[in-house]
């Protein structure tokens, strides 16, 4: 399948799968599906993340596969057990949900025991995995306190220890930090992903948060549409979008239209608007409607020192901003397409808006994507 082609179904190795989707579909109205074909394996001990914006599927999915929502068609295996029937006590799948659903009148040791009940582990066995479990968050000292006497950041410990205690074999954690602070979410992340590693814990996390899916997952599935777009790495993800979907939801991008013109040297020529050549990586198919993508850091100030076979272009500077550590820099550029650069504050210069600035990236990070 190429980079051009559609992504409606997501596979990882089926040799070492915790859980499989098969073929899933999920309809709420008997008409529309909300999740669409849905294949997608998630290996033991791999930490996946389900990344997309409002309504594209990536919770339903994490329902269905939590036992909340059972799917219309299709089936989800566990272990290579179908559990698409089984309530979610019967599943051995831990759930941390975005407001923690602690309980207020109970101690925190309670809050984490609770599980338990269900499981008739009572008595000094409870006691000792309740111990372990506040332990692995560090919070073995806050156990006798109620969760109104901790921070944010200690009830999502809290949380997450629950989830732990009876030692499930894969943990769902559904938009867990989307209520704390920027500072504190960005710790907690750090936090989260260094215990899922060090307990080999398989955890499937859904998020909107670009930042926060690429800092924290093996593997990134993002969904658009009830349909995964794309299933990689962060980095591959970050750096090889399949579609035009994905390259602007992923981080910033600029994506302009064009036409394609031809092969050179193993290398895309495409045609921009205002009837300019550029050279990127891709293969369109015949007659499809083309998108060129560059990401704002992969575009410098043209000079002596712009490296050979460097695609060069020119605009009209609109906006320039001061952010520290680099400018950005807005161009009018292709016959009208506002183009974004990042340029690096060592090699920047000052820029007035109207005038003309000369630019160039390199083939490598131009995209040709479809769409």
């Amino acid at each position: 399948m190429t980079a051009l082609q559609d992504r409606s179904s997501a596979t990882g190795n089926p040799g070492d799968a915790l859980v499989r989707f098969s073929q899933v579909k999920k309809s709420y109205d008997g008409i529309q599906y909300v999740v669409k074909d849905l294949n997608l394996d998630v290996a033991k001990g791999e930490f996946l993340t389900m990344l997309g914006p409002s309504g594209s599927g990536k919770t339903t999915t994490l329902m269905m596969l939590g036992g909340f929502e059972r799917p219309t068609l299709g089936h989800i295996l566990l272990d290579g057990k179908p559990v698409e029937r089984l309530p979610p006590e019967k599943r051995n799948i831990g759930f941390v949900f975005q407001n923690y659903a602690l309980f207020p009148h109970m101690t925190v040791a309670e809050n984490v025991a609770f599980p338990l009940r269900y499981r008739g582990i009572k008595g000094d066995a409870a006691r000792e995995k309740v111990k372990r479990a506040l332990g692995r968050v560090s919070l073995e000292a806050m156990g006798e306190r109620k969760p109104a006497q901790l921070s944010g950041g200690q009830q999502q410990r809290v949380a997450l220890a629950r989830a732990l205690v009876f030692e499930p074999s894969l943990v769902l954690m559904d938009e867990p930090l989307g209520a704390l602070d920027k500072q504190l979410r960005e710790r907690m992340q750090l936090e989260i992903k260094h215990l899922q590693t060090s307990l080999g814990i398989t955890m499937v996390y859904v998020t909107h948060d670009q930042s926060e899916a690429l800092t924290m997952s093996d593997r990134i599935a993002v969904f658009h549409d009830g349909r995964i777009q794309q299933l990689a790495d962060p980095k591959t993800l970050y750096n090889a979008p399949e579609n035009r979907f994905v390259a602007g939801f992923i981080g910033e991008n600029n994506t302009m239209p064009c036409s394609f013109a031809g092969i050179e040297s193993g290398l895309a020529v495409v045609k921009m608007a205002d009837g300019a050549a550029l050279k990127a990586v891709g293969a369109p198919p015949v007659g499809a409607d083309l998108t060129l993508s560059v990401r704002p850091e992969n575009i410098m100030l043209a000079g002596d020192h712009t490296p050979h076979g460097a695609n060069l272009f020119s605009g009209t500077a609109t906006d320039v901003f001061f952010l520290g550590d680099h400018m950005r820099l807005s161009v009018q550029a292709f016959g009208g397409q506002i183009v974004t650069a990042r340029i690096p504050v060592a090699q920047s210069r000052s820029f007035q808006t109207g005038e003309t600035v000369h630019l160039a990236c390199m083939p490598a990070d131009c995209r040709l994507l479809e769409g």
